[in-house]
Parts: structure tokens; sequence; C-alpha cells
């Protein structure tokens, strides 16, 4: 004889487990939650955006009326005050010479700031850090220590306990790259194929070995790259930084500027953008260079 079906307390038929096929139970639709299209908050932010930027507008009493013409007032004073540039100013055998020393300057900052960046930015990788415990918070300290002063405050305050002269002008330069350089280094060993390091673990390598053999053959090209555009950065900063005392180019800058000799600085102006352009072809050059030897 065949079961009687049963029913429940609402008169409808029960369904006895594994009357599905395969024993599954029917499958019931989740409730849809409220749908916001992606569009809206694109544009959401978009004003979010707009409305910050003319709060801060208000706030700082920024006059806009005064935009209107301001090309024209800054040509006005350019041609009355600046030209004709006085180029014999920079063709001088003196200023020449600075321009060698910001040069110079620059070189150093940017030798002494990846030597001692690299062991730092060892040290403030996590994956790799030999101590994890000391090392990397302190490195970490440091390297955030110097990117969080700019390198015209490092000269005020190198220049004040130094004394004028090229001295100060380095030591903010090597501050600069070691927050710099230490911070893109460090990324660039974060981002590396953890199976070698794991594998000289393996085998008994201790850190440094880890570190030569393991970490240096993957970041190589990524640092060799990144020291020619830390030299390329460090150069454009070394030539205002002796503006504050510290000698090079920005020197004769803060000279002509206080005897208010207005073609001397437009001559000084072109020339350093002169040099920085020639700066960023030879880096550009060099990291092309680097790109195609690896590619």
């Amino acid at each position: 004889m065949h079961a009687k079906p049963s029913f429940d307390v609402d008169g409808l038929p029960r369904i006895a487990p594994g009357a599905v096929a395969g024993g599954a139970m029917p499958a019931t639709a989740a409730p849809r939650g409220l749908h916001v299209p992606d569009s809206f908050w694109r544009y959401a932010t978009l004003v979010g955006v707009l409305a910050v930027v003319a709060w801060s507008i208000d706030r700082l009493n920024i006059d806009l009326d005064r935009l209107p013409g301001l090309l024209g007032r800054m040509g006005a004073t350019l041609a009355q005050r600046y030209f004709p540039p006085n180029v014999a100013h920079v063709v001088q055998p003196d200023y020449l010479h600075s321009v060698l020393e910001t040069l110079e300057m620059s070189y150093l900052a940017t030798v002494f700031g990846i030597v001692l960046a690299i062991p730092l930015a060892w040290l403030a990788s996590h994956n790799v850090s030999p101590s994890p415990r000391l090392g990397y918070p302190v490195a970490r300290l440091v390297i955030m220590a110097c990117r969080s002063v700019h390198e015209m405050i490092w000269t005020i305050l190198l220049v004040a306990i130094l004394g004028f002269g090229m001295l100060p002008g380095v030591i903010a330069l090597t501050l600069f790259c070691i927050g710099f350089a230490g911070k893109l280094f460090a990324e660039a060993i974060e981002a590396i194929d953890g199976g070698p390091v794991e594998a000289m673990r393996a085998v008994g390598a201790n850190a440094v070995q880890v570190f030569v053999f393991a970490v240096l053959p993957q970041v190589r090209v990524a640092w060799t790259g990144t020291s020619i555009y830390t030299w390329d950065v460090v150069f454009r900063a070394a030539t205002v930084v002796g503006f504050f005392g510290a000698g090079g180019m920005g020197w004769y800058l803060r000279e002509s500027v206080q005897r208010i000799a207005s073609q001397d600085v437009a001559a000084i102006i072109l020339s350093i953008v002169v040099v920085v352009v020639a700066a960023e072809l030879l880096s550009a050059w060099l990291r092309g260079r680097v790109a195609r030897a690896v590619a």
C-alpha cells in the first residue's frame, strides 16, 4: 500500500527529504537588495570633489576676480623688468664654476644617499627584513623622517648649524635622497617573487646571502632606473638650495635678487631651465639604455 501524503497546518503537502532528485532541497531565491548603479558613485564622487574645491576657495579667501588679465600683467612685468636677460652675466667664469659645483653637489648627494638608502630599504622591507621587530620600524622611521622634511628646510637648518657653503647643501640633498630613494627601493623589494627567497632560506642561507643572491638580482634593474631618476630630482633641487646659503647656482640667484638686478635674475633662471632640461634628457637617455639592455 502507498503511504498517505502528510499535510502541514496550512493544508499544503509536505515535501519529504529526498523527494527532490539527488536529495537536494529546492533552491529559494535570495532576496535582492537595492542596486545602486556605478555611474551614481562616479557622479557623487565628482560632485563631492567639486564641493570641497569650492569650500576651500571660500575658506582661503581666494579672490578669483584677479585671475582675468593675469597673463597680460605677467607678460608686461616680464617685458618691463626682466627683458632682455643679461646673458653676459651667466657666461662669466665664476658663474660657470657654480654650475659645475651644482653638478658635483648633486652627484655626491646622490651617491651618499643611495649608499645609505640600500641598507635602510633592506631593513624597511617587511618580506625580507633581517630584523622585523627592531630594524623594520627604525628604518621606516628614518626614511619617513627624511621624506617628511623638505630639502629646503633641511638646507636652512643645516646652514644655521654648519654655516654657509657646499657642506650643508650636500647633507641636505643626501637626506632628501635617502627618503626619496629609500621608499622606492623598499617598494621594489616588497614586490619581488618570494620563491628564490624561500629557497635560499630552506638551504640555510643567512640574511646577507638571501639579500645578495635572491633579492638583489630581482631589483637591480629597477634600482638602476630609480637611481638615475633620483639623481635627476636631486640635481633640480641642487639648483635652488644655494638660494638659502648652500652654494652653487642658487647662490648667484639670491645675490642677484638682493641687488634687484632683474635682468641678471632672468638670465640665471633661463640658465637653470637649460641645465635642468639637459639633465632630464640625459636621465631619460640613461633610463632608456637600461631598459633596452634588459629587454
